[in-house]
């Protein structure tokens, strides 16, 4: 018998790790806030967090480019969120890629102990890199959920988050006015350019 049956066994709930990835303005938000009212429709406890840093709409909610939100509590550190999430069967993570790697292992520590965990965040930086914590938490997840945007310069499928801007910091918050979702193709254009 291996753990993962025992775990199930002695809580009687499974755990897992579910990743929404993509570029920015795709709808990962929205997909994670989706999927955690689904789970309150269903009579599950649900808790939400989000790195205490994002305040882009709002300190306390988790809230998409279409102005859905979700009640949410900002933590300073991924630590926080195991002592605040002992009792819930599911946890929503947003913008996974502003906390550092231990994130990964609370994630995993989660879902051990038989919770339903959600998670979304960017899979690439501005430069094209793969961000933060991110590629770990692709590689654990069981199930792995990528959304796209629409590039703004041509109409198709967009990946990249472009920065409009020349500040070279990795994390700088922004909307619209900072980043524009493009496509392969627009992206490499305009870092050429």
């Amino acid at each position: 018998m291996d753990f993962l049956e025992n775990s199930t066994r002695a809580t009687g709930k499974r755990g897992s790790i579910e990743v929404i990835t993509g570029s920015m303005f795709s709808g990962k938000t929205e997909e994670l806030i989706r999927r955690l009212r689904r789970a309150q429709f269903a009579g599950l406890k649900v808790e939400i967090f989000k790195p205490s840093l994002d305040k882009r709409y709002s300190e306390t909610r988790v809230v998409s480019h279409d102005d859905k939100s979700i009640i949410s509590t900002p933590v300073d550190n991924p630590s926080a969120i195991l002592l605040l999430a002992g009792d819930v069967d599911v946890a929503g993570i947003d913008e996974a890629q502003f906390f550092d790697n231990s994130i990964v292992e609370v994630c995993n520590k989660l879902a051990d102990d038989g919770i339903r965990v959600l998670i979304a965040g960017l899979d690439m930086d501005f430069m094209g890199k793969p961000f933060g914590p991110m590629p770990a938490l692709l590689a654990i997840a069981e199930y792995v959920t990528k959304v796209h945007a629409i590039c703004m310069r041509c109409g198709n499928l967009a990946q990249y988050s472009f920065r409009k801007s020349e500040e070279a910091q990795v994390v700088l918050l922004g909307e619209k006015n900072l980043y524009e979702p493009l496509c392969r193709n627009c992206y490499n254009a305009a870092l050429n350019k």
